[in-house]
């Protein structure tokens, strides 16, 4: 009797690949957020409180205490910050104007298998000009990417939570 060849495969090839992908590091989208600006860390513990506004302005989980916040010498904010997938970390980044407004997101890291169109330019576009005052909701005005539903919800509440983190707690 022959063996079948499905027995010859070590199990290890079997399991599920694992993607991760690093894109940018803080600095280079710092960099490119603010080209040739300097930045200053600013980093940001929250309050209990502040914490409690955040999420009730912006109908999102703070779930750190821990903010890495660089403020812009000339005006501006960059925040780095993370959200879960479906299952892994995504990092990303978001740079803030002088009146608050987003000026642009950046993917720094992905590890998921799939939902990585998050990191489409004009996916992330959507995001630019976005306020306190604006609405940012997935399937409204930020539109949802058809294979990348958790990654796309995400971090658009991230966003939509440090969007409410620069108008309530930076100044």
């Amino acid at each position: 009797m022959r063996a079948s060849p499905w027995l010859l495969v070590p199990v290890a090839a079997l399991a599920a690949p694992a993607y991760a992908a690093s894109y940018l590091t803080v600095e280079e989208a710092q960099q490119l957020m603010f080209p040739g600006a300097a930045l200053a860390p600013a980093f940001v513990t929250l309050t209990d409180d502040e914490r409690a506004a955040i999420a009730a302005a912006s109908g999102v989980a703070v779930p750190s205490k821990e903010l890495h916040v660089w403020r812009v010498v000339g005006g501006g904010f960059f925040i780095a910050d993370e959200v879960i997938g479906k299952h892994e970390a995504i990092g990303y980044a978001v740079g803030f104007n002088v009146d608050g407004s987003v000026r642009q997101v950046e993917i720094l890291d992905y590890r998921e298998a799939y939902g990585w169109e998050v990191r489409n330019e004009k996916w992330r576009h959507q995001f630019v000009g976005k306020t306190a005052a604006s609405a940012v909701v997935l399937d409204k005005d930020i539109r949802n990417i058809s294979g990348a539903t958790l990654s796309s919800r995400h971090v658009t509440e991230g966003v939509k939570r440090l969007i409410a983190t620069r108008a309530l707690v930076l100044r």
